[in-house]
């Protein structure tokens, strides 16, 4: 509990800090920031504090932190100096927006906090991984961090989250599993009031886009109308990270037996819908007696694995369809998690350039960009964070951010070939800035990412994609249809004719010819690749018992069956590029027709919050479509890791499009069209609710933990085996050194000494650093010889390994005692005990 409320006391503080130097970078924006600003302080912290210890300035310790935030106070005190008054004018006109803000953050950290102290176990999945980087990271005297898992090796991974992490469980002088907790509450949060900053600033930027009624109180209006949107834009949090995929309300059918048919004579059960819906465990009878609660062990991880691949002979390939709320049940503090409220700050950056914020510009080499000096290296700054803290994002933000900029170009002069040329003159100096402000990062980096492959036999259905994206697709689909037959203000389009039209045939071309140029670059890739890796591309062909036109036929083929989700993206795309790229509007016969249907007086703007949302969205459904045809290279060599960090991020986009849109749909809908939405939205929220309620319910017991409430895993470790968890405590406290200990495969036990107290081992999870290095040659023959020393009896080989691998201790206890014969008496005889206590005994080199 003391930790809890020291973490928030740091995080708020330094939000208070952050918000008078991101005053001036969001000048666009309604909230100024403000919902931001704690995102913005962890990220510029970490950021500074990160490069002084990799540049040698300072050490990885309090003395370094402290000094990282004395920078940030000192910037800080000079921002105040220049703009109390517009800082405090804007404090003293918004104390309900910041009220909101600050109870939704204290009201979401507590939450998930208090959900993970009813279940904080870090033992399965990838937590021990990520609490390894944690320790790993404590234990680095300077950067770049050691990994634990891979001795004289540094951490070839996105680790910028871990040392977030890192510098607050320092600070709170806690132990790492602790840390791991309390982040992940941490992320939920700032998630929580980043999306609701976002979609408060989109309301707000709407409302004076307006027309307002003559001789009407502008003042109760205004009051009125922002006391509306602080409410609506509490619909992002909701979407974001509460709301999940439809899979829930099927285990709840399933488990309450609809759809199934008992047959008489055999007494067995059979469903063709659920067999028709192919997705594991569900294709099963159910347990009887039938109930409405989902029981079925793990039954909420399918909802992460609702697309179901198979290749052309029938095997299953599983994939990842992960989505935000899964990922804090689950408990990974993994680095697509960690980047969520980054990810949304990139998104206020993009929308604050969107909204014509910047008006001064700034020179570049001779040429003139439309944006200050501070806000370019503002963006330089969270785009670079983003690709160090989960390296697939940069593409999405870097693509919002340029592409918001050429929007704005593109309301000065028009859409033409210019339009590259300041894509190039923008975007180019800012991916390199933000390469260079990371560079010590890059340089100790290597991936297992090579390339683009074709993915030509994996293509969603359309069922399947529904069941992931129905409960966002559903309120998108609201709303592009009001928004194709009403405009902005609510008048029919039909009474407007001339006043805007869309270039719909322009739309559908673009739509189906990026789809037939995904399907051509598929195939062509897959061409090249038959004479450039022809022995690969033939045993492939062998491996689906198929020749290359049989297999061009059979794939093309399944494509068409699985023709329904194409479909449903296509609907999406056409008319949200349609809207995004509308005709020009005549200005003057939209005055006198508005002035003459309402009586209003029009106030017109360019710079329309829908825009900004289309291009959401059109980004989105880019990151869907695009798995479907190929994928990024990796050790997996199918589309399994594209899907999963591609629909992650288009989850975040199309959360925000689906809040934004309801929110609108809620304002601008009247009479019956008023209540059947708010019936379908009800059922909907309903239906993508299912999940985390019982979820949460399953992952915590009903909220009863068997041992008690605690946000440490720790504990259960002095539990279940307190002689291990004695000698971590001791180790914790010892030089640092390369600690020996059993080795075995991912997902596991081993390395656990390692993940606990941040000292580097020999070898941890073989598999993941390979995935992380791109390859196991690092490794070498790490695994054999850490066998051979432990069960051998000649110490002349022994020696030969721990000389080797530089190792000062190694630990003996149940589990190397189980995994192999270990000859101890060489250890006895010319090693030091330094630690011994139950079935643990730990030996240092002298």
């Amino acid at each position: 509990m003391p930790a809890f409320f020291l973490w928030y006391f740091i995080i708020t503080l330094l939000g208070w800090l952050t918000f008078p130097l991101i005053h001036s970078l969001f000048p666009a924006l309604a909230d100024r920031g403000y919902t931001l600003s704690r995102a913005a302080g962890l990220l510029i912290w970490a950021y500074i504090f990160w490069l002084f210890a990799s540049l040698g300035i300072a050490q990885n310790d309090l003395g370094g932190i402290f000094l990282a935030l004395a920078v940030i106070i000192g910037t800080s005190i000079f921002a105040i100096v220049n703009r109390q008054s517009s800082i405090v004018g804007f404090l003293k006109s918004n104390l309900r927006l910041i009220l909101i803000t600050e109870i939704l953050f204290l009201a979401a950290f507590a939450f998930f906090a208090f959900a993970r102290s009813a279940n904080p176990e870090l033992y399965s999945t990838e937590k021990p991984m990520e609490l390894a980087f944690i320790s790993g990271i404590l234990r680095s005297p300077t950067f770049p961090p050691q990994d634990p898992w891979l001795s004289g090796y540094s951490i070839s991974y996105y680790y910028f989250g871990y040392v977030m992490t890192a510098m607050l469980t320092r600070i709170s002088d806690i132990n790492p599993s602790m840390g791991h907790n309390l982040m992940l509450a941490l992320i939920f949060a700032l998630a929580a009031i980043g999306s609701y900053g976002v979609l408060y600033n989109l309301l707000s930027k709407l409302q004076g886009t307006g027309y307002k009624l003559q001789g009407e109180d502008s003042t109760l209006q205004s009051t009125n109308s922002s006391f509306s949107i602080l409410h609506s834009a509490l619909l992002a949090p909701l979407f974001l990270i509460f709301i999940s995929n439809l899979e829930a309300l099927l285990e709840v059918l399933h488990r309450k037996g609809f759809f199934w048919t008992k047959d008489l004579i055999t007494g067995a059960y059979t469903s063709p819908f659920w067999t028709w819906l192919d997705m594991k465990e569900l294709t099963m009878p159910p347990i009887l007696p039938a109930q409405w609660t989902p029981d079925r062990y793990l039954w909420w991880w399918r909802a992460s694995r609702v697309i179901q691949d198979y290749d052309m002979r029938g095997s299953h390939r599983e994939v990842i369809d992960e989505f935000p709320f899964f990922s804090f049940l689950l408990g990974d503090l993994h680095p697509h998690v960690l980047a969520i409220p980054f990810s949304l700050l990139a998104i206020a950056v993009a929308l604050n350039i969107f909204l014509d914020g910047e008006r001064r510009r700034m020179n570049f080499f001779g040429a003139e960009l439309r944006i200050t000096s501070a806000n370019f290296l503002f963006s330089a700054l969270v785009i670079g964070g983003l690709a160090f803290l989960n390296t697939w994002d940069i593409l999405i933000a870097a693509t919002l951010i340029v592409g918001a900029y050429i929007f704005i170009r593109a309301r000065e002069d028009g859409w033409n070939a210019s339009r590259f040329e300041d894509a190039l003159i923008f975007g180019f100096p800012l991916g390199v800035l933000s390469i260079l402000l990371y560079l010590p990062f890059y340089l100790g980096f290597s991936s297992q990412a090579g390339g683009i492959l074709p993915n030509m036999m994996f293509s969603t259905r359309g069922a399947h994609l529904w069941i992931m994206w129905g409960t966002l697709f559903i309120p998108i689909f609201a709303y592009l249809a009001h928004y194709f037959f009403y405009d902005e203000n609510g008048l029919p389009r039909s009474k407007t004719s001339g006043v805007q039209k869309f270039h719909f045939w322009t739309a559908f071309s673009l739509g189906l010819g990026f789809t037939l140029l995904l399907w051509i670059l598929s195939w062509l890739i897959g061409w090249l690749g038959s004479y450039l890796e022809k022995d690969f591309v033939l045993m492939f062909l062998s491996s689906q018992n198929m020749s290359a036109g049989e297999f061009f036929n059979a794939t093309n083929l399944r494509r068409l069956n699985h023709i329904g989700s194409l479909i449903t993206l296509l609907a999406i795309l056409i008319p949200t590029l349609a809207y995004l790229f509308p005709k020009p509007q005549n200005q003057t016969q939209i005055e006198t027709h508005a002035s003459r249907i309402t009586n209003h007086v029009p106030r017109i703007t360019n710079y329309s919050p829908h825009q900004f949302v289309f291009l959401l969205v059109t980004l989105a459904v880019v990151l869907v479509l695009a798995p479907d045809f190929l994928y990024l290279r990796d050790q997996f060599g199918y589309r399994i890791n594209t899907i999963f960090k591609f629909y992650y991020q288009a989850w975040i986009l199309l959360s925000l499009a689906a809040a934004f849109g309801t929110a609108y749909l809620f304002q601008k809908l009247n009479g019956l069209k008023d209540i059947l939405f708010r019936a379908l939205m009800s059922i909907i929220i309903f239906a993508g609710l299912l999940y985390p309620i019982f979820g949460l319910m399953n992952k915590t017991n009903d909220f009863t933990p068997l041992y008690g409430f605690s946000l440490d895993d720790f504990d259960r470790v002095r539990r279940e085996n307190p002689d291990e968890a004695a000698a971590i405590d001791f180790l914790r406290t010892v030089p640092n050194g390369v600690v020996a200990e059993a080795v075995g495969d991912g997902y596991s036990a081993y390395a656990r000494v390692s993940a606990h107290t941040g000292l580097q081992t020999v070898i941890g999870w073989p598999g993941h650093e390979a995935q992380w290095r791109g390859s196991f040659a690092p490794q070498g023959s790490r695994r054999e010889d850490v066998t051979r020393l432990y069960i051998t009896s000649r110490w002349e080989d022994a020696r030969e390994v721990i000389e080797k691998y530089n190792i000062r201790y190694i630990y003996i206890g149940g589990l190397e005692q189980t995994s192999m014969q270990v000859n101890e008496e060489k250890f006895k005889s010319r090693m030091k005990i330094i630690f011994q206590q139950g079935i643990v005994t730990i030996y240092e080199m002298p």
